[in-house]
This record gives C-alpha cells, structure tokens and sequence, in this order.
C-alpha cells in the first residue's frame, strides 16, 4: 500500500484561517479519492503559518477495473461527436450501443474500464482539490488567474518518495510544479529538504526548526511558558484562544519573559491584559491569590544568539510606549466625570433609524422602571443611575483605543467618581452575557440595566423592521436574545415578556412576532442543556407562554411524564383518539366537540372514561393555576386505566349513528382535556 504526501508552501496564513484550511484540503482530496474509487485507510491534515500538510495512507497501486455505463450522444449526431465520444471510453464506434431511453435513443457504452495508476489519479485529483478551495479571503499574485490565501512559493506532492506527475497552471505563463523536496524554518534553516515520506518529512523539518504538528507547538508554547512563570513565583493566565492564535503564528516557537513597568501596575487589570494579549500576543502572569503579575510571555519565532535578551528587550520597549498612552487616557478620562460625559451621547448615532445614544438611554431608563417590579431587592434610584451611566465610557479616550472594554472602564470611571458599587458593577456588567459561555449577572441592578439594553435592542429593531433574516444578523440580535433567556431563566424571574415588550411601545402584533423569535431561541438554548425542543413547542404553540420559568417548569413535569410508562401509552392513546376525530370528522363533515351525553351512553366503559376525564378537567384547571404542574401530570397519568378500558372493550364506529356520534364527542373530549396542560400534537416519537 502506498503513502500519498502533499504541502503547499505560501507566506504567511492568518492563524484563524489555518485549521479550517487544513480541513478543508483533508476534505476535498478525500472526497475526490473516493470518487475515483481509491480507498485508503487514513487521511491527516496539517497547518502551520507556512505550510499546509496531507498524509493519505494505505492507497492502492491503481484503481480497481469497473464496469462502467455511460450515456453519449443522441443517435443521428454528427460523426465526430460520436467519434470523441468513443475515444473518451477508450472504445471503437462499433463497439458503443443504441439503446432507447425516456429521453430518445442514445450511444451507449457498457464495458470494464481498467483502472488508471495511482499517480495519476492522485495527481489529477489534488490539481482539482487546490483550485476548489474555499478561503474567506483568497488572491492572484503575478499575471496568473489562480486563487490562494497567499502566493505559493512551492509545491510537493509525491507518493511513495516519487513526485506525482502534477502541474498547476497558475495563469500568465507561470505553472507550479511539484517536486519532492520543501524547505525548514525561513530564518533558521531555510536550505531545502529532500523528503521520502511523512515521517522523514516530519523529522526533517523539526531538525530544520519546524513543529509541524499544531499539538507540538502548542505543547512547547504552553509548556514552556508555564515554566517561565513558575520560576519567578507566577502562573500563566489561561488563555485558550490566545493559545490557538499564537500557535499558528510560529513554526519554531521560543517563549521568553519580560517585565512590566512599575510605574504601569496601577492601571487596571483589564487594560493592562488587553494591551499585552490584542495587541501583541503576549500571555498574562499572575498570582496565586488571582492578581496580574507583572510578567508577560512573548513567543518568538525564532532562537536568540544571546538567549532572547534583545527580543525581550524589543517587546518591553514596544508594550511600554503602548502603556505610556494607555496610562494618560487612563490620567485624562478621570478628570471628567462619568455623569458629565452624558450630554456627549446626543452626538452619537445609535442607529440611523433609531436616533442617537442618548435617545435610547431614555427608553432603557423607561423600560428599566418597569422591568424593577419584576426583579426583587431592585433599588430604583441606582437602576435609574446605572442606565443613565451605562454609555457614557464611550465618549472616554481609553474606550476609543479599547473598544472591547467599553462597560469595564465604565465600571472603574463611576467608582472613582464615588457612586454606589452597585451601580458600577451594573455599568461593567450590562453587556453581559454575550455568548453562552459568558457569565451572567446577578446581582439586581446589573440584572435590569441588562435586560433594558437588550429588550430595548430587541424591540426598537423589531420595530423599523431590522430582523435577523437567515444567515445574517448584522445587529446581533439572535444573541440579544439567548442573552435575555439566560438573564431570566438563571435568576428564576417571573416577568412576563409580552408585557416587558409592551413597555418599549412597540404594536401587540410585533411583541407577538418577537415572542415567537424567542421561543425559537429558547428551543436552540434549551436542546443544547438535553430539553427537547418539541416539548417546548407542545408547551408554547398551546399558551404562548411568555413567562420562560413558568414554560420551562411545564417542559420539565411533562418531560418527567412523558418518560413514564403511563405518559408513553397515554400520549399514543391521544394521537389513537385524535386521528380517529380527524377522519370522522373529514367524512362526515362535522365537528365532534360537542358535550358527551349521559343517556346515549350503554357500555360502563363509557361512563368510566367520562367520569374520569370530568374529574381530571376539574383538578388540572386548580393545579395549572397554582401551578403545581407535577401534580397535573399525575393527574395525566389517573386517565390510562381508563382509556385503555375504553379502547379494549368500545367500538367507536357502530351503525347507530347518535351512540357513534356521541363516543366521537367522548374521543374528542380524551384529547381536549390532555390539550389542558400542552400541545400533544407537537410531540414527536
């Protein structure tokens, strides 16, 4: 069995680009593998700032010979046609067929082909595969018509150590041949290296300074990293997505330590960790009680003459001009307070449609005073501070250099202009949460002035008509709203949304559309925690329910119910019920929803179910009212005894037409009283 290697080597790939380019080079040269019939048995991508990598092992030497049919052209067409087409199947003409089909008669060829040697395919298909790559940003470079991130500087492609006979034509005369050799790290040691196979090639290239596997590198980084930190009496911060960046920005990674100015420690932690990790990829140190250290982890791509010093030296230079500025609009933002920046709002565009900043922290602070009867321990005079303030940080000069902390700064602005900490905390805290692993607020203040912003987001779009349309959501609306969902459900909230939306002014029939977006939502939130997102709709469809605590607890009793042996047959025992209605009903063309009648009734069974579902009706309306939604559905579960006696000993469809009619009011009642406590229609399975 043979070993398929290939690597394109180009400048430098944007690290977010680089592991969704190495599967997609996995996917395409699998998929086009397996359409030419090669089988193998493993295919591994690889990606580095230079270098995308495939190992395909275990091909076969050629395809297998196959039977193949093809269709060619329409009987009548001209000879050259037929002739080229004959040529294409490896035929003569008086070996193809005339063979009827829907759509005319047609030349047909039927015959083994034999299989072509797998240089050929491999090559064929990897030429097809580089140019269906798919990258967020591509280019051409020279005269050529070729796309790729970034231009190629070579190509290697061999199987079994011998280059595959593979030419990209890159456009403009110029064409990339593969070759069986590649180059190590550009500084380092950049002569080339011949390769004979995948693990000659990996260990060539870690001799020539080269990790080619993203899981070595991010070993030696971290690794490497922790051990600095540890060594001065420090931590390294955890930070997976810094981790993933930096990785894919070196091939030879060299973590070294620098220092931070004293004089910059005062700053906040924030400013200081967003400066090092935004700006130039350093990681953050820090204590063992949790404060910053004042060390950071620069990871170069290259091995110092002098052990890093001069690197370090470098990087220390460049992070103190960057908190030279941080630490004098930190100076300058404090000599105005936060409660002064406010009238600035008035020149800040909210939305076009929807006016400035200042227009919709006047309908926060509205939505706001009504949303505090819904939260307990609220104060409302802090509430009204904390919306007032929530913005104003985005008129400070730190905000318009770190726009990613607007809220943090706020926080650290209204505490040193002396206002309540809860309001600060609010201030920080209103964005939150922003994605499903960020932590949601709890504290009452922070709570409201959170839901005000994104109700009042949610709403005032809803309004001029800016909804999330498949795909797009230029206005994060989507995340708008699990936010809502979160802030609700983790603190158990009773608010009625319909009523919360109502205060933003918006029409019934808009608050209506919103409700349905979140129960939408709601269903993508909850089936990631295990609920099913048909209960939900079983649930919403039949109330509308927009008190989420409330719809939820009914999800949960009806999940629980639905999992017991009473709750299975029950549930099949309504579809049995409904379906039989429905067509009765499609028949005779008249509804069954009248009253059961007593007197037609001649079958105790009858009676049975009719006093049973009377009983039930009655006890689910006092517990749906006061709630208790487990006792409701074990009210559920009293009706199988008897409706499992109605359906062994009653036959519905009798010739005596008021006794059918009348059994047809009783099956339609079976379903109506269940409908009492949710949708059973929506329920799958």
């Amino acid at each position: 069995m043979s070993e398929l290697l290939l690597e394109i080597l180009s400048e430098e790939v944007p690290a977010r680009m680089q592991m969704r380019a190495a599967e997609d080079l996995r996917a395409e040269i699998v998929r086009g593998l397996q359409d030419e019939h090669l089988v193998f048995d493993s295919a591994e991508a690889f990606a580095s700032p230079r270098r995308l990598s495939l190992v395909v092992r275990g091909l076969p030497e050629r395809q297998p010979d196959r039977l193949v049919e093809k269709r060619g052209p329409r009987e009548g067409a001209p000879k050259g046609a037929v002739e080229g087409f004959a040529r294409s199947v490896g035929c003569a003409v008086t070996e193809l067929k005339i063979e009827e089909t829907k759509k005319g008669r047609y030349y047909i060829f039927s015959g083994f082909v034999q299989g072509t040697p797998a240089p050929t395919v491999c090559a064929n298909v990897i030429g097809r595969g580089l140019r269906c790559m798919a990258w967020p940003k591509s280019m051409r470079w020279g005269a050529g018509s070729f796309r790729w991130v970034r231009p190629i500087a070579s190509l290697m492609a061999i199987l079994d150590g011998q280059p595959l006979p593979l030419a990209i034509d890159t456009g403009g005369g110029t064409t990339l041949l593969a070759g069986a050799a590649t180059v190590g790290h550009r500084f380092l040691r950049p002569g080339p290296l011949s390769v004979s196979g995948f693990e000659d090639y990996c260990e060539k290239l870690r001799v020539a300074k080269v990790l080619l596997k993203t899981k070595d590198r991010e070993s030696v980084i971290w690794g490497g990293a922790s051990k600095l930190a540890k060594e001065v009496g420090l931590r390294l911060r955890t930070d997976t997505t810094l981790l993933n960046e930096v990785t894919g920005l070196v091939e030879w990674p060299v973590p070294l330590m620098g220092a931070i100015d004293a004089e910059f420690l005062d700053l906040p932690s924030e400013v200081l960790v967003t400066t090092m990790r935004s700006h130039q990829k350093y990681f953050a140190t820090e204590a063992e009680d949790g404060r910053l250290g004042d060390r950071f982890i620069v990871v170069a791509n290259i091995e110092g003459k002098d052990g890093g010093k001069a690197i370090i030296a470098g990087n220390e230079r460049v992070l103190r001009a960057r908190l030279s500025d941080a630490k004098f609009f930190w100076d300058q933002d404090r000599k105005m307070n936060l409660i002064e920046r406010v009238p600035a709002l008035k020149q800040i565009t909210f939305f076009e449609k929807l006016g400035t900043l200042d227009k919709k922290i006047d309908r926060t602070q509205a939505l706001a005073a009504g949303l505090v009867d819904w939260v307990p321990d609220a104060n409302r005079d802090l509430v009204h501070s904390a919306v007032q303030l929530a913005k104003a940080d985005l008129t400070t000069a730190m905000v318009g250099e770190y726009p990613e902390l607007q809220g943090v700064m706020g926080h650290y602005y209204a505490l040193a202009d002396g206002q309540h900490p809860a309001v600060a905390k609010a201030i920080a805290e209103h964005y939150a949460p922003q994605g499903p692993h960020d932590t949601c607020p709890s504290a009452p203040i922070s709570v409201i002035v959170a839901l005000a912003d994104k109700i009042d987001n949610l709403t005032q779009f809803w309004s001029v008509g800016e909804k999330p349309t498949g795909s797009k959501d230029p206005f994060a609306l989507r995340r708008a709203t699990l936010g809502v969902i979160r802030l609700v459900l983790e603190n158990r909230l009773r608010i009625p949304l319909m009523s919360a939306f109502a205060l933003s002014g918006i029409t019934v029939e808009e608050a209506t559309d919103l409700l349905s977006f979140f129960a939408e939502r709601l269903k993508v939130h909850l089936r990631n925690e295990g609920v099913r997102h048909d209960l939900i709709a079983a649930v919403f469809s039949l109330t509308g329910e927009d008190d989420l605590v409330r719809l939820l607890a009914r999800v949960e009793a009806l999940s629980a119910f639905l999992d017991s042996p009473e709750g299975e047959d029950l549930l099949t025992a309504y579809r049995r019920a409904a379906n039989i209605v429905r067509i009765e009903e499609k028949k005779d063309g008249v509804k069954y929803d009248g009253a059961w009648e007593p007197g037609l009734s001649d079958q105790m069974e009858e009676d049975a179910l009719a006093a049973s579902l009377q009983e039930a009706r009655e006890h689910l309306i006092g517990f749906l009212r006061e709630e208790d939604f487990g006792s409701a559905m074990r009210t559920l579960a009293t009706l199988r005894g008897p409706v499992d006696g109605f359906f062994d000993r009653v036959t519905v469809n009798v010739d005596a037409s008021a006794l059918r009619a009348n059994r047809l009011r009783l099956l339609s009642q079976i379903t109506d009283t269940l409908q009492l406590t949710a949708d059973f229609s929506e329920i799958e399975g």
